[in-house]
């Protein structure tokens, strides 16, 4: 059985604003995933469900055999941890170790575990310089870093990344693959939303496509960024090397660099 799998979801706000419709989507643990599309098309939304942030007004999302109407967000976040695009929305300490260490302490971890999980979540994302710092004497882009770090201290099997690449530099996205892909070898998902499709095709082997509040295709990442009908149809565009090769005529669906060399050498 899938980890987490949402069924014939619908979300209206109190408003009567229908923010998706019928979405159904499953994911197994060790996935990487990046759900894209345009502004408006229903992915943080989607996305807020998956931890009870908001409950489907129609449908059905579960979470380890856990159906999400029936469980706080607080108990959720055992098990699917939300990172939100904003880190300014998130954090309110006044030390970036307390910062880090109010939620492990919030679902009854030991002193012991949660000691070493905030040290172990603090080198994974390079804050470890920073621990005794106040989290807006920082930079954006370490204050990033910290929600980041906040969330993995709980030990979640699940983590949801919202638009993680906005104010990083280049040094800050190896970073991000490096904490992306160390936790899918421990056997997480990563779930994120972005619109750097460069970012997406160097650390995500699954592509969800959005659009018009619903879900247009779901597949691995060369077959997405190489339907072109999806992609217009999701208003969303190639990556950068693969426009590239389209315009140089390479039969190659490429997507990295080294796929372009290989092809220019044929």
């Amino acid at each position: 059985m899938s980890y987490l799998t949402l069924e014939d979801v619908s979300y209206c706000y109190p408003d009567g604003f229908k923010a998706i419709e019928n979405i159904s989507m499953k994911f197994d643990l060790g996935e990487s995933v990046a759900i894209i599309g345009q502004n408006g098309a229903g992915k943080t939304t989607t996305v807020k469900l998956m931890n009870g942030l908001i409950k489907p007004t129609a449908g059905n999302v579960t979470v380890d055999g856990w159906n999400t109407k029936e469980f706080t967000t607080a108990q959720l976040s055992k098990k699917v941890g939300y990172v939100y695009q904003n880190p300014d929305d998130q954090i309110f300490h006044n030390k970036v170790y307390s910062e880090i260490e109010f939620g492990p302490k919030k679902i009854g971890l030991s002193k012991n575990r949660i000691k070493e999980n905030i040290l172990s979540a603090a080198e994974l994302t390079g804050i470890e310089p920073y621990l005794d710092e106040h989290p807006y004497d920082l930079p954006y882009s370490l204050r990033k870093f910290i929600t980041i770090a906040s969330v993995i201290a709980m030990n979640p099997k699940l983590i949801i990344l919202d638009e993680p690449t906005a104010g990083q530099d280049g040094n800050s996205l190896k970073r991000l693959s490096h904490i992306i892909h160390s936790l899918t070898r421990q056997g997480k998902t990563v779930i994120t939303i972005t619109h750097d499709m460069e970012f997406v095709a160097e650390n995500f082997n699954r592509v969800i496509v959005m659009a018009n509040k619903r879900k247009i295709a779901d597949s691995n990442k060369r077959e997405i960024f190489w339907n072109l009908d999806v992609l217009e149809a999701g208003k969303v565009k190639q990556p950068h090397l693969s426009q590239l090769s389209r315009k140089l005529n390479l039969q190659d669906k490429i997507i990295h660099i080294d796929e372009m060399i290989l092809s220019l050498k044929k």
